[in-house]
């Protein structure tokens, strides 16, 4: 580690926080949602179990809830630390989504979960469910701004760059905000968060009525997750599919190395499986099991389309901006992407396949989904790692390079600091708040209300 440079360590810093922050933001987002609508299901017909689970499932969001506040704050910081010349080139325009997310949509989810934790029994119902919906609301709104800073760094739009300051300007925050590659990025993040929600709350479902825990309670839940689940993990393939023939067009190296397609080919086949030198960019695949015809389809919506390969964007690439390595790291692109459509994809297969045997469900598929509920982490995790490191070398794309956005005096002896200070945080705050998780949900909802008429839904375990 000592002998990387600076702007290296305070990579790995920012994709390691990133990381881990992005566990509890989609969990967040999903759970909260998912809670919202249990908690209406409860106001408009009555049913005790609905509101048994609202308050299960709150305790869990609760505690992702506040995990991913912690772990969010040392994100901002590190944009002063570390990439010092980065904030001073495009503050003005970065900067602007991410104030706003801070002080309307963060205040919307602090202000109304507060509301909503204290105010049960103290509110009118209508008015303390306003509540919970208000903090799902303000989930997403936080997401939609982060998103729409992130979409800038993948394509820059209304600004200019005033050439006498050396920095880029905000021209019109219209622009920023309804940014073509933010609204695809919205829907996609979105969506999976509510799949990564609703398959970390199946797999909780899923162990409890394997023991025969409350089956009342979770029977209902586990017919109300089966269907959220396979909708939303079926639409986040399905804008993903239009958000990377949007990126095909934005950024045509990232899709190129995704695909490890070197030369432009016309009917250019998907790639199943490769290998090849361990290189930057090794240049040919020793092995390469393909799809014909796929790629094409997938990125020009015609068989015998074509699809720009590595070798001739890099020459387009050396001609517009200048002497340069323009590929990112091609095995990194590759895997990840594989690993992200491949876990989304298994994720849709396994709740569809719940969703169709509803009325009589096999133990060994209720087993099957407790492990399964990492599906969705595997494809958060390597998506934003494709995302990010595929539009390598820049940090801007087009406009700032990653070696030129560093902070000039921060030294690699002083990243290594805050690097393992930092990752010894999150490993701590992640065992306890894992432990925390584990714990509340093997407790399982509140005793039944006495009295109570619960649902009685015809789930029939086979054996």
């Amino acid at each position: 580690m000592l002998a990387m440079t600076s702007l290296e360590l305070a990579r790995l810093q920012f994709g390691i926080t990133t990381v881990f922050h992005f566990i509890f933001v989609p969990v967040t987002i999903g759970m909260a949602v998912f809670v919202a609508v249990c908690q209406t299901l409860h106001h408009r017909t009555g049913n005790p179990v609905y509101e048994r689970l609202t308050f299960f499932w709150g305790k869990l969001l609760l505690i992702s809830f506040a995990v991913g506040v912690v772990t969010g704050i040392v994100q901002e910081f590190q944009f002063g630390m570390n990439w010092s010349n980065y904030s001073r080139y495009v503050g003005d325009v970065f900067g602007a989504p991410l104030a706003m997310e801070g002080l309307a949509a963060f205040f919307l989810e602090s202000t109304f979960i507060g509301l909503w934790i204290f105010g049960r029994g103290k509110l009118p119902p209508r008015l303390h469910l306003a509540c919970i919906w208000a903090f799902a609301i303000g989930t997403v709104l936080s997401a939609y701004f982060i998103l729409a800073a992130n979409s800038w760094m993948q394509h820059p739009v209304g600004y200019e760059l005033n050439q006498m300051r050396g920095r880029a300007e905000m021209t019109s925050i219209f622009a920023v905000l309804t940014n073509s590659t933010a609204l695809f990025a919205f829907a996609h993040t979105i969506l999976g968060a509510f799949a990564t929600g609703g398959m970390l709350m199946l797999g909780v479902t899923a162990w409890h009525l394997a023991r025969g825990t409350a089956p009342d309670v979770f029977g209902v839940s586990v017919r109300l997750l089966l269907p959220w689940v396979a909708v939303t993990a079926l639409a986040t393939m399905l804008v993903g599919h239009f958000n990377g023939q949007l990126m095909e067009r934005q950024q045509p190296m990232k899709m190129a190395a995704a695909e490890a397609l070197w030369d432009t080919q016309t009917s250019a086949g998907f790639s199943l499986f490769a290998v090849s030198d361990i290189a930057h960019n090794p240049k040919h695949l020793k092995v390469n099991i393909k799809v014909p015809n796929t790629l094409s389809l997938m990125a020009t919506n015609s068989l015998h389309g074509e699809v720009e390969g590595i070798n001739d964007i890099q020459k387009r690439y050396e001609r517009q901006y200048g002497p340069g390595e323009y590929a990112p790291i091609v095995g990194v692109t590759y895997w990840t992407f594989r690993l992200m459509v491949g876990a989304g994809a298994l994720m849709f297969l396994i709740a569809a396949f719940g969703w169709w045997r509803r009325d009589r469900l096999p133990r060994w598929y209720l087993r099957l989904l407790v492990p399964a509920a990492a599906l969705p982490f595997v494809a958060n995790a390597t998506g934003w790692i494709f995302t990010e490191m595929g539009r390598q070398p820049w940090v801007v794309f087009g406009l700032l390079k990653t070696d030129a956005a560093g902070s000039p005096t921060v030294s690699s002896a002083q990243v290594v600091l805050t690097l393992v200070g930092f990752t010894a945080l999150y490993t701590v705050l992640g065992v306890i708040g894992g432990r925390l998780f584990a714990k509340e949900a093997a407790h399982g909802p509140a005793p039944e209300i006495p009295d109570a008429e619960p649902d009685r839904p015809d789930l029939v375990l086979a054996y």
